[in-house]
Order: C-alpha cells, then sequence, then structure tokens
C-alpha cells in the first residue's frame, strides 16, 4: 500500500451538509423501520410494559451518544466512531471497530434493498430481485453526486417518516381522549389484559435486549459530523434533542398503540401501526403505512451507503485498506469506497434469495450484536479520551458527558449485562455468537494489516476543506 499526502485535496473530504440535514439526519437515524414493524415482536414479550423496555434502551442508548458527542464536538474528525477507538485504545481497536462497522452496514445495505424490494413486489410485477437491484442503484447514484445530494435525499426520507408518526400520534391522543368517532375513550385497554406487565418484570428486561438494537443509527449524526459546517454546534444540537425524540416517537407511539388495542392481539404483533389505525377506521392505512415502511427503509438504505463508504475511507486514510480507495473526486466524494461497499451488499442480496434461511440468516445474526461491541468501544475510548483532553486541552470539552466518569463506567456495565443475557436467552444466542465469530474474523486480520499495510498516520487526520 502506498502513502498519501495529507495536504492532497483529492483524499480530503468536503463539508456539504447543512444543519437542517444534520437535524434530519438525527432524527431519521433514530426512527427506522423497526419502529413501525419490528415493536409488535416488543409489544408480545412485554405487553403494554414495552414503553418502559423503549424507555429504558433509549435512555441507554442516549447516554452511548452522549459520549460520543463530547468526543465529536472536542475533535470532530471523519469516521468518528473508528478514529476514537484508535486514538484512544490503539491502532488494534480502531481496525476492529473500523472494519465491523463498516461490515454492519454493507450487510444492512443489501438487507434494505431486499425488504425494499418486497414492499414495491406487491405494487410492481416485476421479480424481487430486479427490485432490488434497482434500488441498490438508484441509492448509490444519489451518494455518488455529492454529500449534499445524500443529505437533501435523507432529509426528505426523514420529513416523511417524521409526519407519518406526528399524524398517528395526534389521531391515537384523540381516539385515547375519547373525541374520536366511536371511540371509548380512557386508558382500559391498557391494563385490560392481565396488566400493564401480563409477562412479569423479567419480560421487560428481556425486550430491553431486543429494543436496544433498534436504536442503532442515531449515532450516524456523528460519523457525518465531519462533513457539516459547524460539526461542533450541529452534533450538540442533534444529540442534545435525541431524548425528547426517543420519548416521543418511540414510548409515546408504543404507549397509544397497546391503549388502542389490547397488546395480545394477532394484528397487533404482525402489524402495530396499521392494525391501530384500522382500528381508528383511518382509509387506506395499510397502503399509506406501507408507503411510509417503504420511505423508512430507503432511508436507511441511504445512510448505510454513506456511512460504509465513509468509515471505508477512514479505514483507507489510516492504512486498514488498500490506499486507492482514498482517492475522492471533484466533488469530494469517495467514489471507489462507496462503489466497493455496494458491490459487497450484493453478497448480501443474493445470499437473500438463494439461501434465505442459512447465509441470509447467519449474515443477520453476524450484525445482530456489532452495535454493542460498537457502543463499549465508545464507552472506553471517551473516559481515555476524557482524562487525556483534561490534561492537555480541557478547552475543548464544551460538550461533557453527565456524571463523567460514574456513568460512563455504569453505561459500561449495562452494556456488558446486556450482552450476558442474551447467552441465556435462546432467541438471542445464536445473534450473540454470529456476531462473536464476526468479532473474531476480524480481529484475526489484524496481523496481515500489520505485516502488510502502510503505517497509520501519528497525527490526528487534516482538516476538511468546505465545498465551494
Amino acid at each position: 500500500m502506498t502513502d498519501t499526502t495529507t495536504d492532497d485535496r483529492s483524499t480530503r473530504l468536503r463539508t456539504g451538509l447543512r444543519r437542517r440535514h444534520m437535524t434530519m439526519l438525527a432524527i431519521g437515524g433514530a426512527v427506522g423501520a423497526g419502529l413501525f414493524v419490528g415493536s409488535g415482536a416488543v409489544i408480545g414479550t412485554a405487553g403494554p410494559a414495552a414503553v418502559i423496555s423503549y424507555a429504558a434502551a433509549g435512555v441507554l442508548v442516549l447516554c452511548v451518544l452522549r459520549a460520543l458527542g463530547e468526543m465529536v464536538v472536542a475533535r470532530p474528525v471523519a469516521g468518528s466512531l473508528a478514529e476514537y477507538s484508535r486514538m484512544a485504545l490503539g491502532p488494534f481497536a480502531g481496525f476492529t471497530i473500523g472494519w465491523l462497522y463498516w461490515y454492519l452496514y454493507v450487510i444492512l445495505v443489501g438487507a434494505e434493498a431486499t425488504a425494499g424490494a418486497a414492499i414495491l413486489a406487491g405494487w410492481i410485477d416485476l421479480p424481487q430481485w430486479f427490485l432490488a437491484a434497482a434500488l441498490l442503484v438508484v441509492m448509490t447514484a444519489v451518494n455518488l453526486v455529492s454529500v449534499r445530494s445524500f443529505g437533501e435525499f435523507e432529509f426528505w426520507f426523514a420529513s416523511i417518516k417524521v409526519a407519518a408518526i406526528l399524524v398517528f400520534l395526534v389521531l391515537g391522543v384523540l381516539w385515547v381522549a375519547g373525541l374520536w368517532p366511536h371511540s371509548p375513550g380512557g386508558l382500559d385497554v391498557l391494563t385490560g389484559h392481565g396488566g400493564f406487565a401480563p409477562n412479569g418484570v423479567k419480560a421487560i428486561f428481556t425486550a430491553i435486549v431486543a429494543v436496544m438494537f433498534a436504536f442503532g443509527g442515531t449515532e450516524i449524526v456523528t460519523v457525518a459530523a465531519a462533513e457539516s459546517a459547524e460539526p461542533g454546534r450541529a452534533v450538540a444540537k442533534a444529540t442534545g434533542n435525541v431524548l425528547y425524540r426517543v420519548a416521543l416517537f418511540y414510548v409515546l407511539s408504543i404507549l397509544l398503540v397497546v391503549s388502542i388495542l389490547p397488546w395480545n392481539d394477532a394484528k397487533v404483533l404482525t402489524s402495530p401501526f396499521v392494525s391501530a389505525l384500522d382500528r381508528l377506521d383511518v382509509p387506506a392505512a395499510g397502503t399509506v403505512m406501507q408507503a411510509v415502511i417503504l420511505t423508512a427503509v430507503l432511508s436507511v438504505l441511504n445512510s448505510a451507503i454513506y456511512v460504509s463508504s465513509r468509515m471505508l475511507y477512514v479505514l483507507t486514510r489510516d492504512g486498514d485498506a488498500p490506499a486507492g480507495l482514498v482517492r475522492l473526486n471533484r466533488r469530494g466524494v469517495p467514489v471507489r469506497a462507496i462503489l466497493l461497499g455496494t458491490v459487497a451488499a450484493w453478497a448480501a442480496v443474493i445470499a437473500s434469495y438463494t439461501s434465505p434461511d442459512q447465509v441470509f440468516k447467519f449474515l443477520m445474526n453476524s450484525i445482530g450484536v456489532i452495535l454493542a461491541f460498537v457502543y463499549l468501544a465508545i464507552m472506553f475510548s471517551q473516559l481515555r479520551l476524557r482524562a487525556r483532553l483534561q490534561r492537555e486541552d480541557p478547552g475543548s470539552l464544551t460538550y461533557r458527558m453527565w456524571l463523567y466518569p460514574y456513568l460512563s463506567w455504569l453505561v459500561v456495565a449495562a452494556l456488558l449485562a446486556v450482552l450476558v443475557s442474551m447467552a441465556f436467552l435462546h432467541a438471542q444466542r445464536s445473534q450473540l455468537i454470529a456476531s462473536l465469530v464476526s468479532l473474531a474474523v476480524v480481529a484475526a486480520c489484524y496481523p496481515l494489516r500489520a505485516r502488510f499495510g502502510r503505517k497509520p498516520p501519528v497525527t490526528v487526520p487534516p482538516t476538511l476543506t468546505k465545498a465551494p
């Protein structure tokens, strides 16, 4: 691998994201298709007490994001997740976290393309593999144009998701308040089918394990911060508002679902939001919600392509991947990194149709708890870098983790407890084992990188150039 000069503009990202992009990117990251579909399984596990599971998992992820935000505001760099691990824990940690995170989002690209194709197949009479390919081509093209193009698409995707949820919240509140036609009003449904926690306290904690990973994507805003005009202010504002977004979009919406329909209704378990809207006699609720879910899928697909390319860019810049991938086009886009991620995602798409119950299932399981590994790396990095910054540059700590270091260590303990608990939960054990295999494979590759890769830079990566 050959070295690249740090003053070469062809290897330096440009700032094309505006504050509105960053705001909606944070919201879009917090609201995925899992809220509209996957929440049914969580409700089935914990009953109405699923709202507690979502609230607890949301607070845990919020603390992780706050710790990450502290580092981003103090030292905004592209690919922050891997870069901070490298700064605080060494090149092995940077290599491992970077490649795991890249792998996570590459598999998500394939999975979301497949999910989007399944929805479109209900409207368009074409083979699903063709529709998946079309979605990959379109969203890859969006990312190839410029980072601002990515930001614009994500802005509108997120806006549609937010609008849909707000409409649902308004209708749900009217139903509970007895102001909707034929509504009985009140919260009798919430506690009338076995109580608020019909499956006990253990079920609430079991659901937390599944819910925590539903918040994956909230950290994307910190990855994108280095390409925003005001990285420090953008991250501080975005991460600071995560709490009310979690409360509004997740906790309140789930509370309304289980207040409109019994938690053990079979329809709630399969499609909670559609079922709730059908109960309200909202016309074409199923079709409208399918369109919203498709938007959510495209949002994740768009973000996954972006994140995977930026993480590969960082790995390349630090000598952990072939140097040729670091080159950018005249618009400051890492074209080769984007294309390589898209090509790799085809493996997941092909597997989803040729071996859905074996290869594709393993691929999905293998990324199941990678976020937990990433979150742990974030917390350990924050603990190390916070102590270092307090000694060397205390003025940079304008955005701080709460109750340092006690809360940081408490979050570490909670994340470890989640991983340990998964070993004892039959439904989660396969994900833990497959993800540990992914971790072991990436870690085993580091000796090859140490022997054949170029020496990583000693200094912090160069500052970014502004887009013309």
